[in-house]
């Protein structure tokens, strides 16, 4: 067997970067920009409202005096000065990465188009911040677990159209299907933009409920997690933007792919693998033969 790989020298300079935007609405405005103008850097990513104080109630808290007066002074330029209000801001983090006159000039490229949407710069610690939180939640999720919270993400890809309306109706379904579902408690629905496309973008979405006074959490969870996927579909998204589908999502393979669509899977699956080796019954069932145990 032979394996071809790629291989990239790492960056000259990778530096961090964070801007905050008065409402998950402009922020989304702003990477639809970035993407007509197709000055994406190493990375971008939006955060809403929700997960925007839930990182904020996550920070260390600070104990040197000149940081907590520079922390309070920020906090009075963006609610005060700027208007900004705590319920309705959210952040974007971004890296930048390639030679020190690439950086700079993207950096300076981007933060000039984030004002034109009212974008206010964050600085390189709360980037880094943010990058460091993504990297926390599956542990958040494991020990929120032990205290009876489940909760889990999931994303989708979906045009840049139907981003904010995508983003607003699957969150209100959450609550609301939560709630008709016996949750006595706050239920934790939120998403963000993860990567920028040309035609759309990658939304992650994170939920999570305590299951206390719930006989059957598990059911629960389930069946907001399978309504939240109806939603997406109804409201443009895909299946699955790289988590993949598997046995656990092709219940939504007929709706999204139709049936030439599923009849052309099955063609290329009988010709490649007609033993039905690989990924058996992932994607689609083929008749006679035997599905994986798995």
């Amino acid at each position: 067997m032979t394996v071809t790989i790629k291989i990239f020298p790492l960056p000259e300079v990778k530096r961090y970067g964070s801007l905050v935007f008065p409402d998950f609405a402009h922020g989304v405005a702003f990477f639809r920009e970035v993407a007509r103008q197709r000055i994406q850097p190493a990375s971008l990513r939006l955060v809403d409202n929700e997960q925007f104080i839930m990182g904020q109630a996550l920070k260390l808290e600070v104990n040197s005096y000149w940081a907590a007066l520079k922390s309070s002074l920020s906090r009075l330029y963006i609610t005060k000065w700027k208007g900004f209000h705590i319920d309705e801001m959210c952040a974007a983090t971004c890296v930048f990465e390639g030679s020190l006159d690439e950086v700079n000039n993207e950096e300076r490229r981007l933060y000039a188009l984030a004002e034109e949407y009212n974008g206010v710069v964050g600085g390189e610690e709360n980037g880094r911040y943010g990058y460091r939180l993504t990297f926390a939640i599956a542990y958040l999720r494991d020990l929120a677990m032990e205290f009876g919270v489940l909760g889990e993400s999931f994303e989708t890809s979906v045009p840049w159209d139907k981003v904010l309306s995508l983003c607003r109706n699957v969150k209100t379904l959450i609550k609301r299907l939560a709630k008709n579902l016996g949750v006595q408690y706050p239920v934790l629905a939120s998403c963000r933009v993860t990567q920028v496309y040309d035609a759309g973008a990658c939304v992650y979405f994170y939920f999570g409920f305590n299951t206390r006074g719930l006989h059957n959490g598990l059911e629960v969870y389930d069946k907001i997690e399978t309504a939240a996927r109806d939603e997406i579909i109804a409201c443009g998204g895909s299946i699955s933007h790289h988590h993949g589908i598997g046995k656990l999502r092709k219940q939504w393979m007929l709706t999204t792919q139709g049936v030439v669509g599923i009849a052309l899977l099955k063609a290329i699956k009988m010709e490649l693998d007609p033993a039905n080796i690989f990924a058996n019954a992932n994607l689609v069932d083929i008749i006679g033969s035997p599905h994986s145990k798995l």
